[in-house]
């Protein structure tokens, strides 16, 4: 294994990270739509569920 590759555990943690931001960017927009900022939640969405991550638990409300 090259030394340079990050784990599949790194690469959760990193992209939880970004949807929780992501998450935390949308809810101070308020109602103010933004199509790119939903965009980027869907494709961080479907990237954890390929990394076997349910982000049901880490959803805001």
């Amino acid at each position: 294994m090259n030394n340079n590759s990050m784990s599949d555990k790194e690469l959760i943690v990193i992209t939880i990270d970004k949807y929780t931001d992501l998450q935390k960017i949308k809810k101070a927009n308020g109602d103010h739509e933004n199509k790119e900022l939903d965009y980027q939640i869907k494709v961080t969405l479907a990237k954890l569920a390929s990394l076997g991550v349910s982000a049901e638990d880490i959803t805001i409300e």
